[in-house]
C-alpha cells in the first residue's frame, strides 16, 4: 500500500514493469481480463486515485488518474481502459454513494464501471431508454446496455435509466453486477482492447432498493456532464497518449536497429523514415499538450474548460489513429508480427473514436460551440 500520494508513481512503475507489461501480450492474445494487473493496482492503492483520502484513497484528482491511465496504456491498453472506467465510476460513487462503498472503491475491493450506452440510443449515452419503476420500497430496472467495460468482473455498475418520477433525462443507480435479472453474452472477442471484458448487459426485472439511487431522481444527466464526462474524456485522451508514446518508442527503436546490411545503413538513415517518426512525435506531443491544458482548465475553473474537455478526447483519439497508421508503415512487415506489438497498439488505438461520446459526436459538439449553438 502506498504510504503517501508522492509515492504512487514509483509503485506504478514497478507494477507496470513486473506485472502489466509481462502479461500484456497474453491479455491481448487470449482476450483475457488483466486480473493480475488490476489486483496489483488494488494492493498498491492505485485504484483509489480519485477517491478521497478520508476513505483511504489517494485524492489525486483527474491529473493523477490521467497519469496512471497513460502509464498503463504504454504497456497494456486493456488494463488502462479497465482503470479508466473504474475511475469514472468511482468519481460518481465518491460524490453520491455511502461511505462503505466509497471505501471499497478506494481500496479496489469494489471495481467500478459505467453502464450508460444503450442499444436504442447508441453513443448518445446521456439519453437512456431503459426504465426504472417503483415497486414498494424497491425499484425495478429494465434496459439493454450496448457495451459495459469489465462487465463480468466489476463489483457493481453505475447504471443509467429514465427517471422514476421526476422530470429529466436520466437517473443513476448502483447495481450489483451479480443482481438477478442481469444477463450478458459469454465472452468478448474484439478487434482491440481485447482484455477489457466489454459486453452488452441486459436488465430484465432487476430489483434494487430505492437507496441505490446515486444523486437525485432525474439528475443523472447533470452528474454525467459535471462529473463523468470531464473525467472520462481526459482519461480516454490519456489512454490514447499512452498508446502513442509506446508506438513512437517502438517505431523509433525499430528504425534505429533495422539495417540494410548490404549498404551498411539503418532505416533511420532515410530522411523519409525520420520524417514519418517526426510526424508521430509531433502528433503525440500535440495531443499531450491539449490534454495538459484541459487538466489545467479543469483545475482552475477556466471558462473554456468544457470546450477543452470535448476537444481533448477527439484530438487524442484521432491522433492515436494517425500515429499508429504511421507506425505500421514505418515498421513494414515486422509490424504485422505480434512480438513487435505495434499491431496491438494499432488495434487498441481504434477504440477511442467509437467509444461514446464518439469522435464524430465530439466534433459536432465543438462545432456547435464554435457557432454559438446549444450543445443539447
Amino acid at each position: 500500500m502506498i504510504a503517501s500520494t508522492d509515492a504512487y508513481r514509483e509503485a506504478l512503475e514497478e507494477i507496470c514493469a513486473t506485472v502489466v507489461a509481462p502479461a500484456a501480450a497474453g491479455v491481448d492474445r487470449d482476450g483475457a481480463f488483466p486480473a493480475d494487473s488490476i489486483a496489483a493496482l488494488a494492493r498498491a492503492g492505485l485504484l483509489g486515485a480519485v477517491s478521497a483520502v478520508d476513505v483511504g484513497g489517494l485524492g489525486l484528482g483527474p491529473r493523477g488518474a490521467a497519469r496512471v491511465v497513460e502509464r498503463l496504456a504504454r504497456d497494456c491498453g486493456s488494463t488502462a481502459m479497465v482503470a479508466c472506467m473504474h475511475f469514472s465510476g468511482a468519481a460518481v460513487l465518491e460524490a453520491h454513494a455511502p461511505a462503505a462503498v466509497r471505501r471499497a472503491a478506494a481500496s479496489g475491493a469494489h471495481v467500478s464501471t459505467l453502464a450508460f450506452s444503450e442499444a436504442g440510443s447508441r453513443s448518445q449515452f446521456w439519453a437512456p431508454l431503459g426504465t426504472a419503476t417503483r415497486r414498494g420500497s424497491d425499484v425495478v430496472l429494465d434496459g439493454r446496455k450496448s457495451w459495459v467495460t469489465s462487465a463480468s468482473k466489476a463489483t457493481a455498475y453505475v447504471w443509467s435509466s429514465r427517471p422514476v418520477e421526476a422530470e429529466g433525462l436520466s437517473t443513476l443507480w448502483l447495481v450489483p453486477a451479480g443482481a438477478p435479472g442481469l444477463s450478458m453474452p459469454s465472452g468478448f472477442d474484439g478487434l482491440g482492447l481485447r482484455g477489457n471484458d466489454s459486453s452488452p448487459v441486459t436488465a430484465e426485472g432487476v430489483e434494487v432498493p430505492a437507496s441505490a439511487m446515486l444523486g437525485a431522481d432525474g439528475k443523472g444527466f447533470d452528474i454525467m456532464l459535471q462529473t463523468v464526462l470531464p473525467l472520462f474524456n481526459v482519461l480516454s485522451a490519456a489512454c490514447s497518449v499512452g498508446l502513442m508514446e509506446a508506438a513512437v518508442a517502438r517505431t523509433a527503436d525499430h528504425a534505429v536497429r533495422t539495417r540494410h546490411e548490404h549498404v551498411g545503413s539503418a532505416l533511420a538513415d532515410l530522411p523519409t523514415v525520420r520524417n514519418y517518426v517526426g510526424r508521430m512525435r509531433v502528433n503525440a506531443d500535440a495531443a499531450r499538450a491539449l490534454l495538459d491544458d484541459t487538466l489545467g482548465a479543469l483545475e482552475t475553473g477556466r471558462p473554456d474548460a468544457p470546450l477543452r474537455v470535448l476537444e481533448c478526447k477527439a484530438a487524442a483519439g484521432e491522433a492515436a489513429t494517425q500515429v499508429l497508421d504511421t507506425a505500421m508503415r514505418v515498421c513494414g512487415g515486422a509490424a504485422f508480427r505480434r512480438d513487435v506489438a505495434v499491431e496491438r497498439y494499432f488495434r487498441d488505438a481504434r477504440a477511442a473514436s467509437v467509444m461514446g461520446p464518439t469522435t464524430d459526436v465530439l466534433y459536432d459538439f465543438v462545432g456547435k460551440a464554435a457557432c454559438g449553438m446549444e450543445l443539447f
